[in-house]
């Protein structure tokens, strides 16, 4: 039984190694745990202050499209408001002329007043970008124009506008409204 006394001998100077051994990884255990529980606490902050950043930055976002939204609301209700200063002096020269109209006979001094009005009116229009569309004697062309009807004419080639009804009008370049005009066609034959 000598050799079962010595391995109880040799399992009690190994089990207090152990032991020390066992509470050294319990305490580095504990300690990762530890540091670990501390990293954790500090994502979690770091986290939380993201989030109250990202609902900051959110509301202030609701606050910008409101406000842009408003913005744009104002815009198109007083965007015209030059345009319409502008033209209210021709509002008032019509009216003057109507006035002259009851109390002349004269045709030629109405006609002229209703010529120098439409002049600054158009004058108006052209320096808020809007001009004339120039048809008469022009060659058809669908972008700009509109056909209404065509004539038979010989003193001009087939596909030329020789009548304007309504004139046509560009903004900026862009169509606005297509000039209605009537166009040449080559006269049918008779046999």
């Amino acid at each position: 039984m000598e050799g079962n006394g010595e391995e109880k001998n040799e399992r009690a100077e190994i089990t207090p190694k152990d032991e020390h051994e066992d509470q050294k990884k319990k305490k580095k255990k504990d300690e990762i745990i530890e540091e670990l529980k501390k990293a954790l606490e500090e994502k979690e902050k770091n986290i939380n202050e993201l989030k109250e950043k990202l609902l900051y930055l959110q509301a202030d976002f609701e606050n910008y499209k409101k406000l842009k939204q408003k913005e744009k609301q104002e815009i198109l209700r007083y965007g015209n408001e030059m345009l319409i200063k502008e033209l209210l002096p021709v509002i008032d020269n019509l009216e003057r002329a109507l006035d002259h109209a009851q109390k002349s006979n004269d045709p030629k001094t109405i006609e002229e007043g209703v010529r120098i009005t439409l002049n600054e009116f158009l004058r108006i229009l052209e320096k808020a970008g809007v001009t004339r569309i120039d048809s008469l004697g022009q060659r058809f062309d669908p972008n700009f124009h509109e056909a209404f009807a065509e004539e038979e004419r010989l003193d001009c080639e087939p596909g030329t506008v020789v009548c304007e009804f309504q004139r046509g009008y560009l903004l900026n370049g862009r169509l606005l409204r297509p000039a209605m005009v009537s166009v040449a066609k080559k006269p049918e034959t008779e046999e």
